[in-house]
């Protein structure tokens, strides 16, 4: 049986730490790995652990840094490898982006 690692899929809210959900702050402290997109406040990416690889994948005037396609296929060869993966978006990602898509990738 193959060890997987699981992708979470975070809300970053509207911006300001203090409004992240108990569950939403913990994950992002403790995560070893962040894929984020750039409506992520940097205030909310300063709680991540001090260690944790940030994997940026913004959004820049129209232009992906890494297309749809690219973003899951790493969430999932990051979960594959055996790792634990913190997928964090700004706002609610399942109102306002992709999470719907994202989230089935588990």
């Amino acid at each position: 049986m193959a060890i997987t690692g699981t992708i979470h899929l975070v809300g970053a809210g509207p911006g300001d730490p203090d409004l992240l959900t108990l569950r939403a702050a913990r994950l992002i402290e403790t995560a070893r790995i962040i894929v984020h997109d750039g409506l992520v406040d940097p205030a909310v990416l300063a709680l991540a652990h001090p260690h944790a690889e940030l994997i940026s994948v913004a959004k820049k005037r129209s232009q992906h840094t890494m297309p749809q396609e690219e973003i899951s296929a790493l969430l999932v060869r990051i979960a594959r490898s055996g790792k634990d993966v913190v997928r964090l978006k700004g706002g609610d990602p399942l109102i306002f982006g992709r999470g719907g898509e994202e989230a089935e990738l588990a």
